[in-house]
């Protein structure tokens, strides 16, 4: 039995990783499960696999978990805290981590479990954003092994010749061609984007997902992170990285190689394909994702991505180019901007526009080398500082709201 913990089990990717485990109970048994403060849905994930424990980031809703489970037998351990995150990480029951949790909050438990020599699915793509070399460090050291679940990355990976977690792209391979659905306002002017809203910007046309994931999305800024995440897995430049919009979602990254070839990895968008790879890998294991038709399909579409339309992606190849605290920054004020567009304190053309400013004020310096320790010290101060930075254009740019309001 394959021990699983599952970090973040309350969101989209955690659901879909449970739905995927359990069509498997003779070949997984979830020891794990965590969740910042989802009470009701915690509850019923651990009614439904009974997990030795159970971790609520939020410490009033531990307790309120405590008093869920009470009359269960054998209810799963709760433990409350950041810190607990990384305590079920590193679980010897523990084979292989589910890294679920979005943002640069789930970066430390991502790391531990790096360290820990676990094998890493990896659907944080923050953790490799921010701290890509540490990261990388880390898995290489301790011999865990790293697996891609952004649907891109996954096909990216299935697409190389040799599919190893060790995140080496083979000789022969030209550039990496990474699908963008477009998102919600992929023909959207630019003009009118400035009157976007919360609840149009998370209304994706194909995917389900988290209100900030659909954000960024909607901004590009999703698919900007995704490449500074693939110059990391698959060790190569950005300038070999290039975006192609595909409305239809069904090619979900393509490889293309030096004798013309290329490889695209296709299938109905699910993210439980990618999940029930990365868990069996290297087999293949039923995800319970309907077969892609291709006569309903009909077509595929492609197209490049406007710029006018979305400059966050611009910014991200900014911050890939200039490596070093760059995409800490990049990151750090996306998520303030996100946050403060979804509480309607800023518009959504902002968003762009206080990660550019963020950026600017920031300027990139290299990682400190000296070990992972500084590196990681370094990096959390440069989050700490654009998060400041950010939450400051919020203040500016939010007056002119508030005051018409």
């Amino acid at each position: 039995m394959i021990g699983i913990a599952v970090l973040g089990s309350t969101g989209s990717i955690g659901v879909s990783t449970l739905d995927v485990v359990r069509r498997h109970p003779q070949r997984f048994r979830v020891v794990a499960l965590s969740a910042h403060r989802n009470v009701e849905r915690m509850a019923e994930q651990c009614r439904a696999v009974r997990p030795r424990f159970a971790v609520m980031v939020d410490v009033e809703a531990a307790g309120q978990l405590r008093d869920a489970l009470s009359d269960i037998s054998d209810p799963p351990e709760v433990l409350a805290g950041a810190e607990a995150l990384e305590q079920i990480a590193t679980l010897p029951e523990v084979d292989a981590v589910m890294a679920a949790i979005v943002g640069a909050a789930g970066l430390m438990s991502t790391l531990a479990a790096a360290k820990a020599g676990k094998r890493l699915l990896l659907a944080n793509k923050e953790a490799l954003v921010v701290a890509g070399a540490i990261l990388m460090r880390a898995v290489a050291e301790s011999g865990a092994e790293l697996l891609p679940i952004d649907s891109e990355h996954n096909a990216i990976f299935q697409c190389l010749p040799s599919q190893r977690p060790d995140g080496l792209v083979p000789a022969g391979v030209e550039r990496i061609l990474l699908t963008a659905s477009g998102g919600p306002f992929r023909n959207t002017p630019a003009a009118d984007l400035a009157r976007v809203t919360p609840e149009q910007a998370c209304a994706h046309p194909n995917w389900s997902m988290g209100r900030k994931i659909s954000v960024d999305s909607a901004t590009m800024m999703n698919k900007g992170l995704e490449i500074i995440e693939a110059c990391w897995l698959f060790d190569t430049p950005p300038e070999r990285i290039q975006v192609v919009v595909h409305p239809q979602s069904v090619i979900h990254s393509m490889v293309q190689y030096n004798d013309g070839s290329v490889l695209a990895q296709l299938g109905n968008p699910d993210m439980r394909t990618p999940i029930a790879h990365a868990l069996g890998w290297p087999e293949r294991i039923a995800s319970g994702v309907d077969m892609l038709d291709i006569f309903s399909v009909a077509r595929l579409d492609f197209e490049p991505p406007a710029p006018d339309r979305f400059p966050c992606l611009r910014l991200a190849y900014r911050a890939a180019r200039e490596g070093g605290t760059a995409p800490v920054v990049l990151n750090a004020a996306n998520e303030i901007a996100v946050a403060a567009f979804l509480d309607e304190r800023i518009g959504f053309t902002d968003i762009g526009r206080i990660v550019e400013t963020a950026m600017d004020q920031m300027p990139a310096v290299p990682v400190d080398g000296n070990g992972p320790q500084q590196g990681l010290a370094q990096v959390l101060e440069v989050d700490r500082q654009a998060r400041v930075l950010a939450e400051q254009a919020v203040d500016r740019l939010g007056a002119p709201m508030r005051r018409q309001g």
